[in-house]
């Protein structure tokens, strides 16, 4: 896709309900997965952005329940945001004011690189690839906003 949307104010843009689908793929096991559910962001005490996400994971023909809290905290510039996991150690910057974000995050000896493209007003996708000497992912994900 080559043409974005641009959003600019990040936090303004993902302020409420999305629904979730998320497709895992080993590319060294060759297994795939899907997670299935909602992400809420909701305000935040002292400015921000509370994600949480839950829903349901299957991996390997088996199905449980998946949760996920992290904290989209304003950025440095206008219309951006800082991710933080929920204990508050640093995630990734994200800036959508092209449209575009390419972020990355080192997590122990494995690297996430993360790719954030908005489609429009109520859609939006992340590209996580996750190599590492125990990893070789791709995590795909379709956000899509509900009324």
């Amino acid at each position: 896709m080559d043409a974005w949307w641009p959003v600019a104010d990040v936090l303004a843009y993902l302020a409420g309900r999305w629904r979730v689908e998320r497709s895992v793929r080993d590319l060294a096991g060759g297994d795939e997965g899907a997670f299935t559910g909602a992400t809420v962001f909701g305000p935040l005490d002292g400015g921000g952005l509370l994600h949480e996400e839950s829903g349901h994971f299957t991996w390997q023909g088996v199905t449980r329940p998946a949760t996920r809290t992290l904290r989209f905290l304003p950025g440095e510039a206008p219309g951006t945001a800082e991710v933080r996991f929920a204990d508050g150690r640093p995630f990734h910057d994200l800036d959508l004011r092209t449209g575009r974000h390419v972020a990355g995050h080192p997590c122990a000896a494995d690297l996430y690189r993360g790719e954030f493209t908005v489609r429009d007003a109520d859609h939006w996708r992340t590209v996580w690839r996750v190599g590492g000497p125990a990893k070789d992912l791709v995590l795909v994900t379709d956000y899509a906003r509900e009324a």
